[in-house]
């Protein structure tokens, strides 16, 4: 007896979107744990998932791997366009503490947050509020970084006039030889920035999906609105906003190199993201699965070893 064999009927039985096969996704999830690093034919061949012990492990050894990137393009003379999430967040202190410790400033980066929370119009919340990315990316890495920091004309956050000028300002950089790199974490429901599943639904086709850039007051899925509310909000589901902005395929898909980072797991055992991770790394590309694309590109996934479980039920 399980989800499977009980949803017709239920609550359950239209809250996921349409396009999930969920018979697929539990199988994704079925397996043990050291079968995660098992390479799947649709996985780019330098793409790697990387397990870390526990968060400290986590936060440091993805701070690092976005430090030598930026360290690498100021040593090469490069420019540098960055897609960064708000979520994960722990590493950000690692960027700065490494970038700190070889005087390596980030004058040569160009960073893109790759979301923000909105009204259904596209506007979002001023960047002074404790709630808005905008203000998070400012504590946690622009603001620490001093003298070494991205200057601030350097810095896009994903405003209703900001966020549609992305692509072309992105495509402008790789024209000069820029690298793009996209930094990620799953949702909950498997979305890519705030680029949700069902989303799906609107497109004819693959192709027509992977070239949207971006979405002005996308609608969120309530999967991802919970995992707001237990992550951001303190669990006051009421303070989530309903909407938000957010980059899509036709952005991240465009990536040189990937970092992403599924930390999701709390204390005795319980986690929210192990099933985000084990179906984004096996349930192969499809656009109801946004997540399941990110393997196709090189780069690198740094996940809590909790998360490969192995995925069965334990009472907590």
């Amino acid at each position: 007896m399980n989800l499977l064999t009980t949803i017709k009927g239920s609550n359950m039985e239209n809250y996921f979107p349409k396009g999930w096969d969920l018979a697929r996704i539990d199988e994704c999830c079925s397996h043990q744990p050291g079968e995660i690093f098992d390479r799947q034919s649709f996985w780019h061949k330098d793409f790697n998932p990387v397990m870390c012990d526990d968060n400290f492990d986590f936060s440091v050894k993805m701070g690092h791997e976005i430090a030598l990137a930026i360290k690498t393009a100021r040593d090469r003379n490069e420019k540098l366009a960055l897609i960064l999430p708000v979520g994960p967040m722990s590493m950000y202190k690692w960027v700065v503490f490494f970038l700190r410790e070889w005087n390596c400033d980030a004058k040569h980066c160009f960073c893109f947050n790759m979301d923000e929370w909105s009204d259904s119009d596209g506007n979002t919340l001023e960047p002074t509020n404790k709630g808005s990315f905008q203000y998070a990316m400012e504590q946690a890495l622009y603001n620490p970084l001093g003298e070494l920091t991205v200057p601030e004309a350097q810095r896009n956050f994903a405003s209703k006039e900001n966020l549609p000028l992305y692509a072309e300002k992105i495509s402008n950089l790789k024209a000069e030889g820029a690298k793009l790199i996209t930094v990620f974490g799953i949702g909950r429901c498997f979305h890519i920035a705030f680029w949700e599943p069902q989303f799906a639904e609107e497109y004819d086709s693959v192709e027509q999906w992977k070239a949207q850039t971006h979405r002005l007051g996308a609608k969120l899925n309530p999967m991802t609105i919970e995992q707001n509310a237990l992550h951001s909000f303190k669990t006051r589901t009421t303070l989530v906003p309903a909407f938000a902005n957010t980059v899509g395929p036709g952005l991240f898909l465009q990536s040189d190199w990937v970092i992403g980072g599924s930390d999701g797991s709390y204390e005795r055992g319980m986690m929210w993201s192990g099933m985000s991770l084990w179906v984004a790394l096996r349930y192969s590309p499809d656009m109801w699965i946004p997540g399941s694309f990110m393997p196709t590109l090189p780069g690198k996934l740094f996940f809590l070893k909790d998360l490969a479980g192995p995925l069965e039920p334990e009472c907590n």
